[in-house]
């Protein structure tokens, strides 16, 4: 992805403007849906290193599970704390994903956990219901 492109996370900027920044390490996210939504960009754009520097030790698994699917958007429903001054904080959102291969159409349904150390936020876990149509 180039970075004057649209970012997947559909924040209305331009990829090197928002999670492109993250992604290439000249920045940090400054609050748990930033990095929520650097996250989803990170599926879109196949970026698993950054999936797994960001996943919290306790629970990174040993893959982060970057598949084929195309990420279509992102609906932010929620968050709870999370901000730049929080350590811990919630984000619950609705990805939604087409599988090039099969052409399924399906959207993941999740509430993420997230913490704050050292200044850097983390992934912890998620509630999920993946739902295929």
């Amino acid at each position: 992805m180039h970075d004057d492109e649209r970012c997947p996370c559909l924040s209305g900027d331009t990829y090197g403007s928002c999670c492109g920044r993250y992604h290439s390490g000249a920045a940090t996210a400054p609050t748990a849906e930033a990095l929520m939504r650097s996250r989803y960009s990170a599926f879109a754009v196949g970026d698993g290193a950054y999936l797994l520097a960001t996943w919290a030790p306790e629970t990174r698994p040993g893959d982060a599970g970057v598949g084929d699917e195309e990420w279509r958007r992102l609906d932010i429903h929620r968050t709870e704390r999370g901000g730049p001054f929080d350590t811990s904080g919630v984000v619950e959102f609705t990805a939604f994903y087409r599988n090039p291969v099969t052409g399924v159409r399906g959207s993941l349904h999740e509430t993420s956990r997230f913490v704050r150390e050292g200044g850097r936020w983390f992934y912890v876990d998620g509630a999920r219901e993946a739902l295929d149509r």
